[in-house]
This record gives structure tokens, sequence and C-alpha cells, in this order.
């Protein structure tokens, strides 16, 4: 996914009032304020409460369901190749969040775990360093992850 695409699609969603984080490699790029590689989707974190209308306006942008792994997870495709992977987050009075996993398990989003990076020069709201360094764990990573991982790590931390 091309990174206009990614702003188009931030932007046509804060328009909508749904809070939605930019996560996964676009985020790693967002807090460098710079492309570092090639990004075959757009991971976000969406307010589980927001969903009506984030589906919305990803039907008025063309996207379709492709995978549903509801709670967990959704997938949803355009006719033009754009992936958007959605990950519900049910937020809680503190600000903090919570993510269903495949398996039963609950993913803790920090209350500290959202700030903000900018694609192409704009502003857009995404997970923190330490969120995703957190969400990084448990699991074989990929060239993609160790990429990230190490940009992540080289980061100051949060303040």
């Amino acid at each position: 996914m091309r990174s206009v695409d990614v702003v188009e699609l931030v932007t046509s969603l804060a328009k909508a009032d749904v809070k939605a984080f930019v996560a996964g490699g676009w985020a790693v790029d967002a807090l460098l304020g710079r492309q570092t590689r090639e990004h075959g989707d757009l991971d976000l974190a969406v307010d589980e409460r927001d969903l009506p209308s984030f589906l919305s306006v990803l039907e008025l942008q063309g996207f379709v369901v492709t995978a549903d792994w509801w709670p967990a997870r959704l997938e949803f495709t355009s006719a033009d190749g754009r992936v958007v992977d959605v990950h519900p987050v049910t937020f809680a009075a503190d600000g903090s969040g919570s993510q269903a996993g495949l398996g039963g398990e609950r993913f803790h989003y920090a209350t500290d775990g959202f700030t903000s990076g900018t694609i192409d020069g704009r502003p857009v709201p995404c997970l923190s360093r330490e969120q995703q360094l957190q969400f990084r764990k448990g699991y074989e990573p990929r060239s993609v992850d160790i990429h990230d991982i190490r940009l992540l790590n080289d980061l100051r931390p949060d303040p």
C-alpha cells in the first residue's frame, strides 16, 4: 500500500470520527517520519464502537471483506489491490485497550500505547514504540519484523 493511500484513508476515517490508529510496519515508518520499506497492507487498530462508521468509509472507497477472523481481525481488499488489516479494540475508560486473539487470548494496549507520527509529512495517530515492540514478541519474526524491530530499537523511547 502506498503512503498516499494511507494518508487518504486515515484522513477519511478522522473526518468520519472513527478512532483508528496506524499499526504494523506503517506505524514504524510514521514514528520515523519516513518510509523505510514497501508495505503490502495497512494495519489499523480501530475502536470497535466505531466499526459501523469504519465499514461505511471502506465501502465508499471500494473495499470488501476478504478475510473474516472476527472478533480478532478483519481484512479488506479493494479492486486496485489495496489491503487493510483491521484489529478491533475494546477501549476502557482509562484509555487502555484490549483486542481478541485468534486463539481466545487477549492483547493489551497500554494507556500510553498510542501516539502520533507522520506519513508524507501528515500527522497520523499510531501505536507507540513500546506498544509496537510488545506486539512483536511471542512469534518467529519474519524479515520485515526484524527490520521493524531494529528500527524501533534504534528510536528513543517514547516520552
